[in-house]
């Protein structure tokens, strides 16, 4: 394999900071305030005999679950990379966000259930104390929102939390409706009917940041990266002539990674050398495509099918 080249870029490091790691600060506040409130609407819940508060705040135990294992994942995947785990604990990070999808899919489950037996068997809910502990729980989830909304879009487990809470602020809205509706016209129904909404709002969220996960942890191409356009752009290059075994997956959130055996001319190396042709591949991926990582092996024509034998 003498003609052949293996070159990595490694812009970001491996077992560096990850983009989860950058809102470490913003996620342990939102964990405080989220322990604080759950707090709150649970004694507001049952001093009002309120499902929906009750709800909310089951939901709130998972959002502060959920973000403690984001903090937790974040302290993993910051250890450096070792001889057996050479890309060190990043994926921790994701693991973290599908362990909170499955926490979410439970919690939603369980509320829609208890709000069916509540239609059943309806309860009288207290309007007033329901509206003071909902507005206590509505403010406390558009702090946490503000706090998470920039790193929702550079984390799968951000992410997760951030929709977490988002899913809490609708509910914290739905138990106000409920209680003003109980309040004016005496409508008990409200209250299941809030319940119902939450569970509705919390499970669509969560099959989607499912998707997601799963999508990293399968190894599927990194979002908004078209593979035949990445492997396009690589035939452009003047000399290349081919390129197979062309990968790029997701350790963890910022992290996306590529990998490609390129063949190239005798004439194109012996122009313009290995490591030119190198810094144009890496380039034309780094201008077009948003995956700084990438290791490419340069090949002669017909080395491809001395790989397929040594393989057999």
């Amino acid at each position: 394999m003498g003609a052949g080249h293996d070159h990595g870029h490694a812009h970001g490091g491996h077992g560096g900071r990850t983009a989860t790691a950058a809102y470490r600060g913003r996620l342990r506040i939102a964990l405080s305030i989220t322990l604080t409130v759950m707090v709150v609407e649970i004694v507001g819940g049952v001093v009002a005999d309120s499902l929906a508060l009750v709800a909310d705040a089951a939901h709130m135990a998972t959002d502060a679950v959920g973000l403690a294992m984001a903090l937790l994942a974040i302290h993993f995947a910051s250890r450096p990379a070792t001889g057996n785990r050479t890309f060190g604990y990043a994926r921790a990070e994701i693991l973290a966000a599908l362990a909170n999808c499955l926490l979410l899919l439970g919690v939603g489950g369980y509320v829609l259930y208890e709000a069916i037996q509540r239609f059943i068997e309806p309860v009288p809910t207290e309007g007033g104390l329901t509206i003071v502990f909902g507005a206590i729980g509505l403010v406390a989830n558009m702090i946490s929102l503000t706090l998470l909304m920039r790193g929702q879009k550079e984390s799968l487990n951000v992410r997760g939390a951030f929709l977490e809470v988002a899913a809490d602020a609708l509910g914290s809205v739905a138990v106000l409706i409920s209680a003003v509706v109980i309040l004016t016209t005496g409508w008990q129904a409200a209250d299941p009917i809030a319940s119902l909404l939450i569970g509705l709002m919390i499970v669509p969220r969560t099959i989607k940041l499912l998707r997601e996960t799963l999508d990293v942890l399968l190894e599927a191409a990194p979002k908004g990266v078209d593979m035949t356009e990445v492997r396009a752009h690589i035939l452009a290059l003047d000399g290349v002539e081919d390129v197979h075994d062309l990968h790029a997956w997701t350790i963890t959130s910022g992290m996306p990674v590529l990998s490609a055996h390129v063949v190239v001319s005798s004439e194109a190396l012996n122009a313009i050398g290995h490591e030119k042709m190198l810094h144009e591949l890496q380039g034309c991926l780094g201008d077009h495509f948003d995956v700084e990582h990438c290791t490419f092996q340069l090949e002669p024509a017909g080395h491809a099918d001395h790989e397929v034998k040594l393989c057999h």
